[in-house]
């Protein structure tokens, strides 16, 4: 025997769906939107490998480590968290990183994240043996790195810093552009690295690779690993 079901109910079956589908459109028409959904649920830009014992001098020796790799997507800090759940990694363990930048936002809540968990970092790649070899950390994953409670310096590895602007459309660039500026201010002082990194960073709009010993100085690193 079919069930017939009441007009009344099925109008207000109608008015949820349609409800429900109209505040995903206004979700998914905000400009940023698709990005992040893409990032998050399609093709997430970052990659992550755990490695058990990390093959590096130093304090992070041995050391359970989150290899992290890619573009610092619009997704990049729920994706990043959701990882360090599931690798289990305690304060001291270390995150190892390669990365040409991306999303000022989303890299600040990483490097927060970092922090908040007691977690150290360092630039480089490996892969499931430990051993590091150099690699890059540009841009905004220079805020990511600066996370680190502890901040090691792998011989060969760069650090890239330039001046962080904005592609949306706005009515005065120079007064976002100082809005940034003092966000990331703000940001790398509470991180224990010296203003100095903000005023290189401010100097041009192209990277500028640090050389060791200026990073060393603004206290970006903080523990050199000697060349073996």
């Amino acid at each position: 025997m079919r069930t017939q079901w009441p007009i009344w109910s099925i109008a207000i079956f109608v008015l949820l769906v349609s409800g429900i589908g109209i505040r995903a459109y206004r979700d998914l028409s905000r400009p940023d939107a698709w990005d992040y959904w893409k990032d998050q649920y399609v093709s997430p830009s970052l990659t992550s490998l755990v490695v058990p014992k990390l093959d590096l001098d130093g304090g992070a020796k041995g050391r359970r480590t989150l290899f992290i790799k890619g573009e610092i997507g619009a997704a990049a800090a729920k994706w990043f968290r959701d990882r360090l759940d599931e690798a289990q990694l305690a304060a001291g363990d270390v995150i190892l990183m390669s990365s040409p930048g991306g999303d000022l936002n989303q890299a600040a809540i990483m490097g927060e994240i970092i922090r908040s968990r007691g977690l150290v970092t360092a630039v480089g790649i490996t892969d499931a043996s430990g051993t590091v070899k150099p690699s890059h950390c540009a841009s905004a994953c220079v805020l990511v790195f600066a996370g680190g409670k502890t901040r090691f310096g792998v011989p060969g590895s760069g650090l890239g810093v330039h001046r962080f602007t904005t592609t949306k459309a706005i009515d005065d660039p120079v007064a976002e552009a100082q809005k940034i500026a003092g966000a990331v201010l703000g940001y790398m002082t509470k991180m224990g690295v010296s203003s100095s990194v903000v005023q290189a960073m401010s100097e041009t709009r192209d990277i500028r690779w640090l050389a060791p010993k200026e990073a060393l100085a603004m206290n970006l690193i903080t523990d050199p690993i000697p060349k073996r």
